[in-house]
């Protein structure tokens, strides 16, 4: 009996504490961070850090990551290349050769753009933003050097860094203990000869909306050609803890010098809205044609300290399989599930407007998707024209429920007698004239 609690312990466990960070849209989204000991020195040894975000969707936005963790002995850092951490702790004792960081539970951010050539190495250097890796697989990775001392000097005598963290900007991520793998092989630059890593080893990140914030950051309103009716997005669909300190979009306090500039910590100035989000995501059904269907996505800012580089939004609906065109979007279909092709992303066209700008009168982003018709499935009825899931930036949006969505009015009120009756009518009328 006891044996049975247990069981059924470990799995509510499992599900309400582990499963928020499995997205199921994205099973295996996840941020990688690869060590990769390429040299011992007397007294320790020099590592290439490297940070894969094999996340299709999420990417890590202005103003970049923010990497920590802990020393298992004494080690310090003697110099880092790509990157540098945000405090050098007391390196008093150390006479002549000060090391770069002394710290137990060291902090590190990437380089601003621009540093000068001998403190970048490759993919370092971008002021900490990755892509995603649906988005641009090229731009996905961030990767510094650093030269550990005081630490072991062989395999087995290495101490694996422990209590991994990771901000994204924002917190979010929960990192495992590090694990040795299998050495990385490198290949030459005439790809003739291969040479490896002397030690590697692998944290993993994964993304949890819930740790992130209690509160949604964006929401989803609708509408449709054949109802008037427009569906806005749920009342204080992001929380009204910000409502105080909101500005009307027609207050004298935009024209203040600054009021765009981003704070330290990043905190929101919003726009006045009943919804008080960040982003609002509008799904307008604009026409139906005979072998198609028309859709007009719009992305609203409403923050006016933020603008989204690199912005993404995801969709889940059944008619994504039949996508015949998309305008002035990138569009990349996601298919995690190879049986179901129910899920796409669409990003902005770089140079294009793949800058999601600040609240105002440019503060918007749209698109319109022309989808082929599946006869068997096609219907306007019961809200089936609308997205199941809308996510922005890799965070679920706030939907409207069920019932608020607009409906397709009942032919029945068009006409209250069938059209055999009237055309008897007309004529019996003809007739009695005649």
């Amino acid at each position: 009996m006891l044996q049975k609690y247990s069981l059924w312990a470990i799995f509510i466990f499992f599900v309400f504490f582990k499963a928020d960070a499995y997205d199921p849209l994205d099973p295996f989204g996840n941020i990688t961070i690869k060590w990769d000991v390429i040299s011992w020195t007397p007294d320790g040894y020099v590592a290439l850090v490297t940070m894969n975000n094999f996340q299709m969707y999420r990417h890590i936005p202005s103003p970049g990551w923010t990497l920590g963790w802990g020393w298992q002995k004494k080690e310090v850092i003697w110099s880092i290349v790509g990157a540098q951490t945000t405090e050098q702790g007391d390196c008093s004792k150390f006479k002549g050769n000060v090391p770069h960081c002394c710290k137990k539970d060291p902090v590190v951010v990437d380089l601003l753009p621009g540093v000068p050539y001998n403190q970048q190495i490759a993919n370092c250097c971008k002021g900490g933003v990755v892509a995603s890796w649906g988005q641009d697989p090229v731009g996905a990775v961030s990767s510094f050097q650093v030269s550990v001392g005081l630490a072991g000097t062989s395999n087995k005598t290495v101490k694996l860094p422990k209590n991994f963290t990771l901000l994204g900007p924002g917190p979010g991520y929960t990192c495992s203990p590090a694990k040795i793998v299998p050495s990385t092989v490198y290949l030459t630059p005439d790809h003739r000869r291969k040479t490896q890593a002397l030690m590697t080893w692998n944290v993993t990140c994964t993304y949890s909306q819930f740790l992130a914030s209690k509160n949604p950051s964006c929401c989803v309103s609708f509408s449709s050609f054949y109802n008037s009716t427009i569906t806005p997005c749920p009342s204080c669909s992001c929380g009204c803890h910000a409502k105080k300190d909101c500005i009307k979009s027609n207050s004298y306090k935009l024209k203040q010098v600054g009021i765009n500039t981003p704070r330290k910590d990043n905190a929101p100035l919003l726009q006045c809205t009943h919804h008080m989000c960040p982003i609002r995501v509008h799904w307008h059904v604009k026409i139906n044609y005979r072998d198609y269907w028309r859709v007009k996505i719009a992305i609203t800012n409403f923050n006016y300290r933020m603008n989204y580089t690199q912005w993404t939004l995801v969709a889940q609906h059944p008619s994504l399989n039949n996508v015949t065109q998309v305008f002035s979007f990138d569009y990349k279909p996601l298919v995690p599930y190879q049986s179901i092709n129910d899920t796409g992303m669409f990003y902005g066209m770089k140079f294009y407007n793949d800058l999601l700008m600040e609240a105002g009168p440019s503060g918007n982003v749209q698109t319109e998707v022309l989808l082929k018709k599946d006869k068997n499935i096609f219907t306007l009825k019961q809200g089936w024209a609308f997205p199941r899931k809308i996510y922005f930036n890799g965070d679920e949006c706030k939907l409207p429920p069920p019932d608020a969505y607009p409906s397709v009015p009942n032919s029945a009120y068009r006409s209250t007698m069938p059209f055999s009756s009237i055309g008897g009518f007309i004529l019996w009328l003809i007739l009695l004239v005649w």
